[in-house]
């Protein structure tokens, strides 16, 4: 049984970064398999901790709870099943102060939207909707091949899985990142338009320019925004393909801010992580004839090189330099 635990602590919680590694070492209390996804979020695998204390996985969430409270003051909500996959997906549906364990795989993903299931974006999300598979129910009853057909043999064999509640991927303790994340809070609350995306194409070449250095690429993007009420709002957009690529990451990063339709808001700060990294070397890149995107890409490559040379601001965009 997999437990995902969500700490509520936000992504530009000040504590947050220093929290989390303590809040992860309260769950190696409980199973040594225990797996960090910052900035909040916690996989960890109880096979061995349910034998050993002779308790349930609700049983175990509660205790886990009342200690996070207890010791660090975050509350948390709480997801259990069979596999990483059903665990997040139920602490996504879990209210807080509860534990939603997933017990039947069929029953609980049988009416939830195909576009729920981790790796369905909003482009494979329509592709399947388009010819009736709107629900992981249907998706999971469509023969094998014909997902294939639609999606590509490897996706469509992934999704297919998925939608029968398999996910093989394991509870890895001590992974490595699977996020970067990086912000910029405003001196004083912005209501300009223009300076909330010269911060977002700050972000976006920051954390390019980190991952092209640790050869790692991302599948997607959250954009977290901050009010003066201290409120925030949270969108996640999945890449095209998975990326580093600084202007990929600025037009990502660009349409989920305009999607919130942010109209005089008074913004406090912007953070942006990248979700899903991998290494470049097993990313497929679509090749292009834009002559403008080569270039842009030589010159990324340049612009790299005179950062690790010269530091970090060597090399900026033209529109932040003023």
């Amino acid at each position: 049984m997999i437990l995902c635990v969500r700490f509520r602590i936000g992504p530009m919680d000040e504590a947050g970064e220093s929290v989390l590694p303590r809040l992860v070492a309260l769950l190696g209390e409980f199973t040594p398999v225990v797996e960090a996804a910052p900035p909040d979020t916690v996989l960890a695998d109880l096979t061995g901790a349910l034998r050993y204390f002779g308790r349930g996985a609700a049983e175990l969430a509660a205790v886990i709870r009342v200690r996070a409270l207890a010791l660090y003051g975050v509350d948390c909500v709480i997801g259990a099943g069979p596999n990483p996959m059903l665990a997040r997906m139920a602490a996504r549906e879990a209210r807080p102060g509860a534990t939603l364990v997933v017990d039947d795989p069929a029953a609980f993903l049988r009416e939830r939207p195909v576009a729920a299931l981790d790796g369905v974006g909003r482009t494979t999300a329509r592709t399947l909707c388009g010819y009736g598979l709107d629900s992981v129910g249907r998706v999971a009853a469509a023969p094998l091949a014909v997902l294939q057909r639609l999606v590509g043999a490897r996706t469509g064999r992934d999704l297919w899985e998925r939608a029968q509640g398999l996910d093989r991927t394991p509870v890895v303790p001590n992974a490595v990142s699977r996020s970067v994340a990086a912000e910029r809070a405003f001196p004083r609350d912005e209501l300009d338009a223009v300076h909330h995306r010269r911060a977002l194409l700050s972000l976006a070449a920051e954390l390019g320019a980190r991952m092209r250095a640790e050869e790692q690429v991302c599948r997607a993007l959250t954009l977290t925004v901050r009010y003066a009420d201290r409120s925030t709002t949270t969108r996640t957009r999945t890449l095209p393909e998975p990326t580093a690529h600084s202007a990929a990451l600025t037009a990502t990063a660009y349409a989920a801010l305009d999607a919130l339709g942010l109209q005089r808001a008074r913004v406090r700060g912007i953070s942006l992580r990248a979700e899903g990294l991998s290494p470049a070397e097993g990313a497929a890149h679509q090749l292009s004839f834009d002559p403008a995107d080569e270039k842009a890409r030589r010159i990324e490559e340049v612009a790299d090189r005179a950062r690790a040379k010269f530091g970090p601001g060597a090399v900026i965009p033209g529109s932040l330099a003023a």
